[in-house]
């Protein structure tokens, strides 16, 4: 793979990774309330589910992903669930002290799983490396090398995108100094939970 088609990959990939939907929505909503390293967490489970999506188009799994139409869609609808199950919470979840470390959220591979099932019910993410990704790269011609460079390229993309938004938004927390203006992120970022959770589970 040339540096022509690596640019043309990564440029494609910024446009996924950046464009506001589910994932982004989510991932802030875990860095508003419980801090950027929950977020990350997040981050790791969304960018596992892109490496299975990306790998399931260049080996021409895609069959094999309808065969499995059924489970896609129960984990679809799962990960949907648990995202507006983890709004909720935040909607009813009481403010921490002016000056408090971020919200205990769940564990690193319960954050990273959610991240994950979100991944594979996501529309966009499925569209883009099912339909989209072979007219900008020849997967059928991709050696192992080719193989390894596309997966670390759309890596490297996400994960940078998702740290600049989860970054922003964990800063933002700071802005909120008193029990009322926390009060009011929490429930922001139940909403936007919310929100991705049924836009998962929807679609």
């Amino acid at each position: 793979m040339n540096l022509s088609t690596t640019l043309t990959l990564a440029g494609a990939v910024f446009v996924l990774g950046v464009t506001p939907g589910p994932g982004v929505a989510a991932g802030v909503g875990r860095a508003l309330v419980f801090g950027l390293g929950s977020a990350l967490a997040f981050t790791f489970g969304m960018l596992v589910g892109d490496a299975l999506l990306l790998l399931l188009a260049i080996f021409g799994l895609a069959a094999i992903a309808e065969t499995m139409g059924e489970l896609f869609t129960l984990v679809k609808i799962g990960g949907g669930l648990y995202l507006v199950w983890l709004g909720i919470k935040l909607w009813r979840l009481e403010p921490a002290p002016v000056g408090a470390e971020p919200q205990a959220g769940a564990g690193f591979w319960r954050t990273g799983l959610s991240g994950f099932a979100l991944t594979l019910g996501n529309p966009k993410a499925i569209v883009f490396y099912a339909a989209l990704l072979p007219t900008v790269i020849d997967v059928t011609r991709l050696d192992a090398s080719d193989v390894a460079l596309t997966v670390a390229v759309v890596t490297v993309i996400l994960f940078l995108v998702m740290l600049g938004y989860c970054s922003l938004a964990a800063r933002a927390r700071w802005l909120f100094q008193s029990a009322r203006a926390m009060r009011r992120l929490n429930r922001g970022a139940g909403t936007l939970m919310i929100g991705a959770g049924v836009a998962v589970a929807t679609r």
